[in-house]
């Protein structure tokens, strides 16, 4: 019988299960931490080196006596296992060029797009990972300020939302000699019905949109291009965690000693109703979906909020589209869990 094989089933799913917590976890902690406007500190698993060692040994020893001897006959059995498992795990810190493309670096308009594509809700995703649509605001947390999104964003991309699933709009990547790869986003007209031909057409007007092209090429930029443009002022995934945090609880310890950074407020001073919820308490949650422990409290994810479980999917979606930072040598801290 080979020992191999029957580790195989509970170490794969054991040890994906763990990556995967480990890293909600860490992306929650350091969304937490830049509202206390701390450093995010991110460590990767590079590799999972599992050895194992079953030894069996099986001793028989005894004795013969003639009829004359005293001690008789004698017959002993000494039955030994030694089982080893001893894994190797490696960390791998992200420093340099990578954390500093990683973190800062606008993520690519045409890959938010592409996850639209892929099933994602537009006002989720759009509402976390842009600044603004053609101009027209996004919420933002930018140089420490909260400042509440445009009303005419949350309208559109609300309105996004149910033109994507009646399927009036795709994408599609077309080549360009002089540019190379560019994204050009295809609004339809026939076929769809007449209250979504309508939503299209106040998606237009809120994004200042012509009212008759059907064809926009996406455009990396902070403010309104030409008419067959749609510019997207992307974030980068600092951006993104920081607007993430915003949606948090803080402890009114922490708001009275200034220590973390106050919600966004209404004109009339009212706190709007939260679009994602990150909770926090002194008591650790009994079933949450993530939750993480910071400056003496808890602060986790609700296991029924859909919403929210969705966004920081997204983010930790967001971390492999935004690495495009070279491979370099980094250092590795090697813990050997025996």
């Amino acid at each position: 019988m080979s020992l191999g094989p029957t580790t195989i089933v509970g170490d794969r799913f054991d040890y994906s299960a763990a990556i995967a917590d480990s890293w909600k976890q860490q992306t929650l902690l350091n969304i937490v931490k830049l509202r206390y406007v701390d450093l995010p500190v991110f460590v990767d698993v590079a590799s999972v080196v599992s050895g194992y060692s079953l030894q069996t040994g099986v001793t028989l020893n005894g004795t013969v006596s003639t009829d004359r001897a005293v001690q008789g006959n004698f017959l002993g059995t000494v039955v030994q296992g030694v089982y080893t498992d001893r894994p190797t795990i490696t960390y791998t810190p992200t420093t340099g060029q990578s954390f500093v493309h990683g973190l800062m670096e606008p993520i690519d308009p045409k890959n938010i797009f592409f996850m639209l594509q892929s099933g994602y809700a537009a006002d989720l995703l759009l509402g976390m990972a842009v600044e603004s649509l053609n101009g027209v605001r996004n919420r933002s947390t930018a140089a420490g300020l909260m400042r509440e999104a445009d009303p005419a964003f949350v309208q559109a991309i609300t309105l996004m939302r149910e033109v994507q699933a009646a399927g009036a709009f795709t994408m599609r990547v077309e080549e360009d000699k002089a540019k190379g790869p560019t994204a050009v986003i295809l609004l339809r007209r026939d076929g769809i019905p007449a209250d979504i031909v309508d939503k299209l057409a106040e998606i237009r007007r809120l994004l200042k949109m012509p009212a008759t092209a059907q064809k926009f090429t996406l455009i990396y930029s902070p403010v309104r291009g030409a008419n067959d443009e749609l510019t997207v002022n992307s974030r980068s995934m600092l951006q993104i965690m920081a607007a993430f945090s915003s949606y948090m609880d803080v402890p009114d310890e922490h708001l009275r000693d200034h220590s973390a950074l106050p919600a966004i407020a209404q004109p009339n001073g009212e706190i709007p109703d939260p679009m994602l919820h990150i909770y926090s308490g002194q008591k650790k949650p009994a079933d949450a979906y993530v939750s993480v422990r910071y400056r003496g409290y808890w602060f986790w994810i609700d296991q029924g909020d859909l919403r929210t479980k969705r966004a920081l999917n997204a983010v930790m979606l967001f971390f492999t589209l935004a690495n495009t930072g070279s491979k370099e040598p980094l250092p590795l801290i090697t813990i050997p869990a025996q």
